[in-house]
C-alpha cells in the first residue's frame, strides 16, 4: 500500500489536474467533439441533399431522354409522312405530265394523219385527172374544174363506202 502522505499528494495533484482540465481542457475538448459532430451531421445532410439532387437529376435526365426519344419518333414519323406525300405528289404530277404528253402526241398523230390523208387525196386527184384525161381524151380547162370534179368523185366514192 502506498503511504498516506503520498496518497494525499496524489489525490491533491489529481484534483488540481482534474480541476484545471475540467475548467479549461474539457470544455475545449467537448467543444471540438461537438464541432466535429456538427460537421459530420452537416456533411451527412449535404450528402443526403446531394443524393436527392443526383436522384432528381437522374430522373430529369431519364425524362429528357424519354422526351428526346418521343421527339425522335415524331420527327421520323413526320419525315416518313412527308416522304410519302412528296412521292405521291411526284407520281400524280408524273401521271398528269404523261397524260398531257400522250394527248399532245395523239393530237400530233391526228394532225399528221389528216395531212397525210389530204396529201393522198391530192395525189389521187392528180392521178385521177391524168387517168380521166387519158380515158376521156379530154383536157379539162382549168385546175379548179379538175379539183371540183375530183372532190365530187371522191365524196361519192367515200359516201358509198360508208
Amino acid at each position: 500500500m502506498p503511504d498516506s502522505g503520498l496518497l494525499f499528494w496524489m489525490l491533491l495533484c489529481f484534483g488540481v489536474v482534474f480541476f484545471v482540465l475540467a475548467k479549461y481542457g474539457f470544455p475545449i475538448i467537448i467543444k471540438m467533439v461537438n464541432e466535429r459532430k456538427e460537421y459530420i451531421d452537416h456533411s451527412l445532410v449535404v450528402a443526403k441533399e446531394a443524393n436527392e439532387q443526383l436522384a432528381n437529376l437522374k430522373a430529369e435526365g431519364e425524362t429528357i431522354l424519354a422526351k428526346a426519344r418521343e421527339e425522335q419518333v415524331r420527327i421520323l414519323n413526320e419525315a416518313t409522312a412527308t416522304r410519302e406525300r412528296i412521292i405521291g405528289e411526284a407520281k400524280t404530277q408524273a401521271q398528269i405530265e404523261g397524260a398531257k404528253m400522250l394527248d399532245e402526241v395523239k393530237l400530233q398523230i391526228k394532225a399528221e394523219k389528216e395531212d397525210a390523208i389530204r396529201d393522198i387525196r391530192r395525189q389521187v386527184a392528180v392521178l385521177s385527172v391524168n387517168i380521166a384525161e387519158k380515158v376521156l381524151r379530154k383536157d379539162l380547162n382549168s385546175e379548179s374544174e379538175q379539183t371540183e370534179m375530183i372532190e365530187r368523185l371522191l365524196d361519192e366514192t367515200f359516201t358509198s363506202k360508208n
